[in-house]
């Protein structure tokens, strides 16, 4: 019994049978899935902004001193490190138009599907907000991301440009082994997400994330220094494609593209899976055996 993808099509036995892997990757760019990629950014983007707006809103509507500044920048790190673990398999847990780009523009992702991404990205942070504001009510302008006091437009921008280049090219170099469904992408990504919280929240809010600050904006109807949030996080993506190519090279690898676009339908499945087809035991291997 060989291996899903090996046999005996043109490299003997342990090869590499071209036609299986073929048909494989024709499974893992197969559109019939992407409702599921589409629905993964929705819920993985709704539940980063539901925490990150949530935690500014829930500290003033209780008095100011419940969620301390630290754990405020903290949780949507820790927040976006679940959203990889569990659903980077599906989509790739982009849950950030900036993060779409940058793997487009490295040829992981392809440009066609961005939209949808986007798309399904913005109706995961309004939606987010939206609820907020039902349980909790306006809390002024808690939950947007704004420039610190005496900060400059210009400063803010440049501040938050410089934190998402960091951000994606973190983002980029964990995922470039397909690390994006396993846990050290996870880990890497939290960690700056919450480090450059601590650092760049008093300066300009540290968003880093188009849709973090622009979906509480439209819901509020507060666009103040909106363009900061828009322009900075879209400068340090293009920015941060340029020092993955620095560092590794053009883009558009076999397991960078694996972790963009996730590896639901290749490497996983829904619902149950013919071992026998795929390779793997068969019933008569799973039957419990007497010694």
């Amino acid at each position: 019994m060989t291996r899903p993808g090996t046999g005996t099509g043109t490299g003997g036995v342990g090869e590499p049978d071209p036609v299986a892997v073929r048909r494989e990757l024709l499974d893992f760019l197969n559109e019939a899935n992407e409702w599921r990629r589409l629905f993964a950014e929705a819920l993985g983007t709704f539940s980063l902004v539901f925490v990150a707006v949530g935690a500014a809103m829930v500290n003033a509507r209780f008095g100011g001193n419940a969620v301390s500044v630290a754990a405020q920048v903290i949780a949507p790190g820790l927040m976006v490190g679940a959203v990889i673990l569990s659903m980077g398999a599906v989509s790739g847990a982009h849950l950030n138009p900036a993060v779409t780009i940058a793997f487009a523009m490295r040829g992981n992702f392809p440009w066609n599907r961005l939209p949808g991404y986007v798309m399904a990205q913005a109706v995961g942070g309004v939606v987010a907000t939206l609820l907020l504001v039902a349980l909790l009510g306006r809390q002024g302008d808690a939950g947007l991301t704004l420039p610190g006091t005496g900060v400059s437009l210009f400063t803010a921008a440049c501040w938050e440009a410089l934190l998402t280049a960091g951000l994606v090219t973190t983002i980029l170099g964990t995922s470039s082994g397909a690390q994006n469904v396993g846990p050290l992408n996870a880990i890497g990504v939290s960690a700056y997400i919450a480090l450059a919280g601590l650092v760049g929240a008093p300066v300009s809010g540290a968003s880093m994330n188009l849709v973090r600050s622009l979906a509480p904006a439209l819901v509020l109807g507060e666009w103040t220094a909106w363009w900061v949030y828009l322009v900075g996080p879209l400068v340090g993506a293009v920015v941060a494609v340029g020092f993955a190519w620095v560092l590794r090279g053009p883009g558009g690898g076999f397991y960078g593209k694996r972790a963009a676009q996730g590896t639901l339908g290749w490497l996983w499945h829904p619902g149950p899976i013919d071992y026998e087809v795929r390779g793997g035991p068969s019933e008569s291997d799973e039957a419990p055996r007497s010694r």
